[in-house]
């Protein structure tokens, strides 16, 4: 809907607005953003904000099927989370002199356009006011000295109140913050470690009728691309909050490694660093058929029984894993999908807090404090994983 000045915003000035902030690094980075957003200003705009429900956008943006369930799938709740979240950084920075501006109020999907003057006023710069030395008082009274301690209690208590506000608008950070918090205490840089994915290699040109024995199996020289975008969610992460890293790949990470420091192992599934899992609750095991999640070494419904040769699969389970390890004597944190998709979608998880405020929702009192493993159930759509939902949760 259009208030403020509603007789001056025409539809294609709020289109213009809407390129704008699509362009804007905030939303360039998520694809999935940039979706959410333009859907719902394009049917607000057409006169179908009626049509803005939680299960028509799970339907037609994130292309969940017609027996969706939101209760049971956060997907959409916690998008319009991150979008709201960008759209307050664009507006606090490149977008701060917009002439209309695009927001999304909480509890709805309806999106609202505004004029600087009727929302959030666009601050105007304020010359700095010069330094003046105070003059030497005489013997002040008491009455004169209230002015000043009334004036610095109220300063404090604006700051105060302002460190609350900022608190509760930011609550999604808390969990995320403290999952991370045994990790990245510390001064020992953190160790990022990829996994090499084994491929059988063949020279075509040299073999234009292959044979068996014409594959060469190279265990140490590819990485998975899901593992890949993880392990740049990750490092993006770490570089935010200034905490120093290592980044290995494949054979690189020794033991020795893993006992110097908090490590995160990434797409571990398949390389020797399995056996550092294996003891857990839930494991991924490779060597079953068909291939999934383990839970205590019993076979669960976290399987694929339909996994193709290429590994395209329109589903995947992965588990996410953060714990004090008894032979490491170390914090571990291990991101793992049954292939590269959930991979993908569990750093997903561990570095979105909106996502991460989801899922431990409701984990027991004190699980700041505990280990802990999520099991993640995810889809692929088009090549690309969705929101991870999670289906287990273990703390001890």
């Amino acid at each position: 809907m259009v208030e403020g000045s509603r007789s001056q915003l025409s539809s294609e000035t709020v289109r213009e607005a809407l390129a704008r902030v699509l362009a804007s690094n905030e939303f360039r980075s998520s694809k999935r953003s940039q979706e959410f957003l333009r859907y719902v200003v394009e049917h607000t705009l057409n006169g179908q904000a009626d049509l803005l429900k939680e299960r028509t956008i799970g339907i037609e943006v994130f292309g969940r099927s017609t027996d969706y369930e939101p209760g049971e799938d956060a997907t959409v709740r916690v998008k319009a989370g991150e979008v709201r979240k960008r759209l307050g950084l664009y507006y606090a920075e490149q977008g701060i002199h917009d002439s209309v501006r695009i927001e999304l109020p909480l509890g709805t999907y309806i999106p609202e356009f505004r004029m600087p003057e009727a929302g959030t006023a666009v601050p105007e710069a304020v010359a700095a006011p010069s330094i003046v030395p105070p003059p030497v008082p005489a013997i002040p009274s008491t009455t004169k000295s209230r002015g000043p301690l009334v004036v610095g209690l109220a300063a404090l208590l604006c700051f105060a109140a302002a460190g609350v506000i900022w608190v509760r608008s930011r609550p999604a950070d808390i969990p995320m913050a403290q999952f991370w918090a045994p990790v990245v205490t510390g001064s020992a840089p953190v160790l990022l470690g990829a996994s090499f994915v084994p491929v059988y290699g063949l020279d075509r040109e040299a073999n234009p009728n292959p044979k068996p024995q014409d594959f060469v199996l190279m265990t140490d020289q590819f990485v998975g691309g899901g593992d890949l975008i993880a392990i740049s969610r990750l490092t993006a992460m770490l570089t935010r909050t200034g905490r120093p890293f290592r980044l290995k790949v494949g054979n690189d990470v020794s033991f020795q490694d893993l006992r110097t420091g908090p490590a995160i192992l990434v797409g571990y599934s398949y390389t020797r660093w399995r056996e550092i899992s294996r003891e857990m609750r839930y494991f991924i095991d490779g060597t079953r058929r068909p291939i999934g999640i383990t839970d205590n070494g019993a076979a669960t419904q976290w399987s694929l029984p339909n996994l193709p040769a290429d590994r395209r699969t329109d589903e995947d389970y992965a588990i996410v894993s953060r714990l004090f390890h008894p032979d490491t004597h170390a914090m571990l944190v291990e991101v793992a999908g049954i292939t590269q998709y959930g991979t993908d979608a569990g750093a997903e998880l561990v570095t979105n807090a909106d996502l991460m405020a989801e899922a431990l929702r409701t984990a027991p009192p004190g699980w700041q404090n505990k280990n802990l493993q999520l099991v993640l159930h995810v889809k692929v759509i088009a090549g690309s994983p969705t929101s991870p939902k999670v289906v287990a949760t273990y703390f001890w």
